[in-house]
Parts: C-alpha cells; structure tokens; sequence
C-alpha cells in the first residue's frame, strides 16, 4: 500500500506525492543547508522524521478527503527524542515537532513526547522513512564553540536547524505543487557582482572633482578592500558620515566573499529609509538583475496561520500565498535590524526559514551603535555565535563606534581588537572630515524660534524626536517657499520623491530647501544643507544629524544646532541618551571627535548598568533571555516561545497598512498592484514586495478601529486581517502622509520597521 505525503484534490493517486519520496527529499535539502555549519546528519535524521506521523490511517484518510486534519508532527519528535542522545534527540525532537506551528516552549514540548498525549498511530513509519544516521554519524564536522555559554549555543544551533528543516519542507513541497523544479535564483553569481562593482567605482572615480573629501573617501576605500584577506570573523568600519562607508563596506563584503568563499551579502540598517537608499545604491552598482532583495515590512504569514489557514499539506489558500515569502536565497539582502535579530530569536517557521542563509555569509551591520540598550547583551550573542560557528564574517560599520567590545570594558563584550579595524585612522578620518561647528542652545526652544530660523536660512533642515512634533513645526512653515515634511506618516514611495525633489532643488544655486523631519533622515540618507537643528537626542544621533550638514565640505563649516523643545515632551526611550549627552555638549571643544564618542558611550553604558542589556519583558514581568536560556543547558527545554515573545526591539510595534499613494493624477501603479493581487490565486513575490512602497506603520489601535469602520480592507480574499488597504484617500495628506486625528505623538523608534 502507498502512503502520500501530499495529495491533489481531484486528481488521481498516480499524481499525489507518496510520503517516502518527500521524506527523502526534505532530508536531502536540510542536511545540504546544514552541512556549511557541520551539522548535516542531524539535519537529516530530522528531514525523514519530519512528516512520519502521516503515515497513519487517521492522517491517509485526511489526505483522501475523509475526516479532519490530525496532528502528524509528534510521532516524529517522539522516535527522535528516543532514539539519540538527550541533547541531540531534544534538539531533533523540538524541530519535528515545531516544523509547522514552530518551536514551542520545553514544556509544551514536554506534553507532546509524553506516551499519555494521544496522536495517530503511525508505527508503519519504518518502512516510509528508512535507515536513519546512526548516533555516530551525527557528531558535528565543525568543532563547535560556545562564545557565550552552552545552553545559547544549543538553542541557536536548534534555531538554525530548525531553519534548515522548515525551508526544505517548504520548498520540496513548492516543487510538488508546482509539477517541478521552481525558477528560483538566476542571478549574477558575486563574481560577477564584484566586476560590476569594480566598473561603477571606476565611472565613480572619473566623474568625482578633486576635492579634500573625495580624497579621503579614496582613500578609505582602498584601505578596506586591502583588509579584505583577512581571516572571517568580527569586524569593526569607523567612518565619520560622509566617508563612503555604505560603498567600501559593499566592496570590502564582495572582496571577503571571494577571498573565502562565502554565499551572500546581507546589510543590516536600523531604519527604512536607509535600507530604501541602500538598496537603490547597491542596485545602481551591481544591476536591476543583481538579486538585491530589500526586506522590510513585509505581509505578516504568522498572522494568516493564527486563522488556522495551513495544514502543513500545502493544498489551502494560505500555504501557496505563503511561498511567495522570502528566504533570503539571494546575492544581496538589505534588511533591517528588526528583521535580522528577531528572525534569530524567532520560533515561528516564516520568521525562523531564512536563518540558514545567514550561515556562510558576510553581514554589514550598518549603524550598529542604534541597537536598543535593552536587548543589546542577547544581540551582541548572537553577533559572536554567527562569527564562532557559522562562517559569518560580521562587520560593525558605523560612523560613532559605540564601546561594544570587551577592551572596551562593556559587559560581555565582543572580542574585537584593533587589528581587525578595517578604516585607516579613524580618529585622523575624523578630524580631515570635521564640517561642522555644534553649538547647544542653553534654554528650551520654542517652535515659533524654530519656525523664525527657517524665514531666515532658506536651506535648512530642523530634526525632532516625534511625529507630532514634526507635524507642528511644518505647519508654521508650510507655505515657505521650498518647505516639505519627512515622516513615516509618509509610505516610503512618497518619501523617496519628497527626497528626490529636494536634492534636485539643493542642486539649483539658489532654489530654498527648507526640510522638516523625524530622525529617519539622519542615517544613511544623502542630503546636504549649510544648517541643521537637531531635537535633544544621544550623540550619536547629533552626529547622524551633522551629517546632513556640509556633507560634501565646501567653503566654511556648516552650523549645527542642539535645542531642548520648549512644547514637546522628550520620548521616554531618549532620556537616558540625552543625559549621558548633555553634559559632554556642554563642555566639550569638539563634542563630536573620536574619543569625546567613546566617552560619551562609555557614559551612557555605565548609567544604565549591567543589567540594563538583558532587559526582556514577558507579560508583564522583567524576564532576562540569556539566564533564562543558560539554567535549562543540561537539559535541553529552552524556552523557545517565551523567548521569541519576548525579543522584540520596538517595545509598541506599529502594524503596517498599504496606502494607494499617487504621485500624480496619471499614476495608478498602487491601484494596478492592489487590483492584480486580489486577483491571483497565489500573488507573485514580486508584487508583495512592491507593496513595501505603499506601507504606512500605525498603532495597532488605530488600524483595529479603522478596520472595523470599514475604513480598511484586506488586500486579498485570503490574507483577512492580515493585510490590509486605505479605502478613504482623503486621510492621506499629500504633504504629511496619513493622518491619525491626534494619535501622531510617537517616540523615534517608530522609524524602524521589521
């Protein structure tokens, strides 16, 4: 009698995938992902226990279309967790178990392995699955280190293995649904990718004018592409703004990978509007055909599961949406630091999928020092686990190196030394790129002072810490000539042209400019104006800020303004940044030089203690991940669950909605788009990923009473909730972006977005 894995409704059996087939299949694929970090065999045995509980009566009558759905993950983890070592059969067992409703908490997985938790009979399993790896055969081929402690590298490599299992699942049974083999890939190895890079920074080159800063920034760049030899690992990039960091460290990553044979490139940012620039610098540089996947908020698939639409049998509406997800299988990911750390902590299999493409791979770290405090200890982890035992070579590019290793005296510290710098001199790139002068207002400033400055300084950019207040201060200037406004009250699309047109009026002689912004404008984006006003923030923003001002250095230095709002209260997040940052505003020559940095860092480290870096909160309670993690080592029953609830770094997240923006009356491209989806049986990943342009975070309240009033939809038929549209455009500003009715007053972390 054959057993199927899969069926296909109203077709015949001879068409239905039998189970040993896409037993062998998924065992395959998983041990070849996890064989670049030596764990392939582990990976195996999973593989071919992964769907064993289908070869029951109870799950074969589901599959023929009579009964209900049945549990047919338990059965594999139980052969697991009884057939290997504690250690390895609880590894096993956790992501068999996990591979379709994720990684779940030791003792939910306790329940499941217990005899007395009823599931189908499937004791015919032998015969489906075959011989699996003797316990010999799963000793890892990589000697494995534990950076940090035992009990994290464990549940990191449970992660990864869960990753490696669940992306073979999904995509073995995408190539049964699809009849084949599914186009996937095709691009541009980085070989090729490198030569493009080569030839655009030579066009570079011959276009620049010789100036003092494109000296500089030449000279960085071939001083970090000579560091590319150096063995994978941890590395520091410390660039003032306006170096070319974002193209060395693009250089140095391509290099590195071929030097050591690594897969991928994946830069990491802290906020969208840099992974918007970046990308579109790094497409201009390597080709529209280079595989840059630009991956920020994207649509939520663990919400379509929380609708109960997957069955793991990949016949639902639900399973073949899914698949438009991405696993980053591609040359070039820019992503956020949202979606980078908390994939690592993730346990759902739509988060957790991607991880085994990290392995083997060079990561820029862009902006590192805007890690938030509060997670930064388990960050930090994860940073050394990658380098330790994945391939990963893991570069801390910024223009503030913040005191994160352990010569630093910061607390667990990364073990980085300055041989592995890859700028020449920072603290000499600084001073030869020094373009401003900062000065601190010594009493609170008014909007009205703000708004008077502007009538003033024709070209001139004032950053604030909220929505709210930057509603307020454009509001006063609107109708100066050249004012526009910059927030994520705007969809990236809209953003984007805003920006545009302002670069292209900075480069008319004497055309105004004035710009009014949340702090996404501070980091990574190109923009260059004489004066900056800059809300009080952490010196690290001051610096982000300066580096919108004088940024190609010519003539006399650029003026840089710290000020305290008057009539807007400092989010809560930023207090114990401006506190460390005051003082040191002050009184220091050169608030922003090298070492008046490091101070600052060590400053703000040493006010918020130890313990401040592990500062996770489950239900309400302070719940540290890292001891949680270290006391069940010996054992094995980490709390994966808990864990993902709790590593969020937006501690209120805002859910992202789709606005239809058009940039004139003739563009219909977001209507198109919309129309096209709701259409398709399975939307391309293509067209979900253009959604990205139209995505508008607000605050899950918001979205929940506008839902209800009809004043959003879902996408698609089979999304719901999940996704949702504007169907009431007079909410959309065509300065400001969409309006709130007084809901705007959010702290600058709302820039970031997974």
């Amino acid at each position: 009698m054959i057993l199927y894995a899969h069926s296909v409704p109203g077709r015949p059996e001879a068409e239905w995938e039998p189970l040993p087939d896409h037993l062998a299949a998924v065992a395959a694929r998983a041990a070849a992902f996890a064989s670049l970090f030596g764990w392939a065999e582990t990976a195996r045995a999973a593989g071919l226990l992964h769907d064993i509980g289908k070869a029951s009566a109870e799950v074969q009558a589901y599959l023929h279309g009579q009964g209900p759905s049945r549990d047919h993950s338990t059965a594999g983890a139980r052969v697991g967790a009884a057939l290997y070592p504690t250690l390895l059969g609880r590894m096993i067992a956790a992501i068999v178990a996990g591979h379709h409703a994720g990684l779940s908490d030791g003792a939910d997985l306790d329940r499941r392995l217990d005899l007395s938790h009823p599931i189908p009979d499937s004791t015919a399993w032998p015969s489906q699955a075959g011989p699996l790896p003797p316990v010999a055969a799963l000793r890892p081929t990589r000697q494995p280190v534990a950076p940090y402690g035992s009990g994290f590298s464990w549940a990191f490599r449970t992660r990864m293995l869960f990753s490696c299992l669940v992306d073979a699942d999904f995509l073995e049974t995408e190539r049964f649904y699809a009849g084949g083999a599914v186009a996937r890939g095709g691009y541009p190895d980085l070989a090729v990718l490198r030569a493009r890079l080569e030839a655009h920074l030579g066009a570079l080159r011959d276009r620049a004018e010789l100036s003092r800063v494109n000296a500089i920034r030449a000279e960085v760049l071939a001083h970090v592409r000579a560091r590319a030899g150096l063995p994978p690992g941890l590395f520091t990039l410390t660039v003032p703004t306006g170096g070319g960091k974002t193209l060395a460290s693009l250089a140095f990553a391509l290099d590195h990978a071929a030097a050591h044979g690594l897969r991928r490139v994946i830069h990491v940012a802290p906020f969208t509007a840099i992974i918007e620039q970046t990308a579109a610098v790094f497409r201009r540089a390597l080709g529209a055909d280079a595989g840059v996947l630009e991956h920020h908020a994207s649509f939520d698939w663990e919400a379509l599961d929380r609708q109960g639409g997957d069955t793991g049998f990949g016949t639902d509406g639900a399973s073949r949406l899914r698949r438009a997800a991405e696993n980053w299988d591609v040359p070039v990911v820019v992503t956020t630091a949202v979606q980078f750390f908390e994939s690592l902590f993730a346990n759902r299999t739509s988060r957790a999928r991607k991880l085994h493409n990290i392995a083997s791979s060079v990561v820029i770290l862009d902006e590192a020092q805007a890690l938030p405090l509060r997670l930064l200890g388990p960050c930090l982890a994860a940073i050394e686990e990658l380098a330790a035992n994945y391939g990963t070579s893991i570069v801390l590019c910024t223009a503030t190196q913040p005191a994160l290793r352990r010569i630093d005296g910061f607390p667990n510290g990364l073990p980085i030394d300055d041989t592995r710098e890859l700028a020449p001199d920072p603290p000499r790139l600084y001073a030869a790129l020094r373009r401003v002068t900062v000065e601190t207002k010594a009493d609170p400033v008014e909007d009205a002072v703000i708004a008077a400055q502007f009538v003033q300084a024709p070209r001139m950019l004032c950053i604030v810490n909220s929505r709210a207040h930057a509603a307020a201060v454009f509001e006063r200037i609107r109708d100066l000539p050249g004012a526009v406004h910059l927030s994520t009250l705007m969809c990236p699309r809209h953003r984007r042209a805003v920006l545009e047109a302002a670069r292209e009026r900075l480069r008319m002689a004497e055309a105004p400019v004035r710009i009014v912004s949340t702090s996404l404008i501070e980091a990574g984006v190109d923009i260059d104006l004489p004066e900056v006003w800059r809300a009080c923030a952490g010196l690290d923003a001051v610096a982000q800020a300066a580096g919108r001002c004088n940024r190609e250095g010519r003539g006399e230095r650029g003026r840089m303004v710290v000020f305290e709002p008057a009539e807007h209260r400092m989010p809560r997040d930023l207090e114990a940044f401006w506190r460390a940052a005051a003082p040191i505003l002050r009184r220091a020559q050169d608030p922003l030089a090298a070492d008046t940095m490091r101070d600052y860092f060590r400053e703000l480290y040493f006010r918020k203690g130890a313990e401040a870096f592990d500062n996770g909160i489950l239900e309400g309670q302070v719940w540290p991940i890292l001891p949680e993690i270290e006391k069940r080592a010996s054992t094995g029953a980490f709390p994966f669950g808990s864990i993902a609830r709790t590593f969020r770094l937006i501690d209120a997240a805002m859910e992202p909605v789709i606005v239809p923006w058009r940039a004139s009356t003739e563009d219909n491209e977001a209507e198109d788009l919309l129309e096209r989806i709701a259409a398709m049986d399975r939307p391309l990943a293509a067209d979900l990923r253009r959604l990205q342009g139209y995505m508008v975070p607000i605050p899950p309240k918001t979205r929940a009473a506008w839902l209800a009033r009809g004043t959003l939809a879902p996408v698609h038929p089979q999304t719901g909730d999940a996704l949702l549209r504007l169907t009431e455009p007079d909410l959309y500003d065509a300065r400001t972006g969409l309006r709130l009715d007084g809901s705007l007053d959010r702290a600058a972390e709302d820039n970031i977005i997974g």
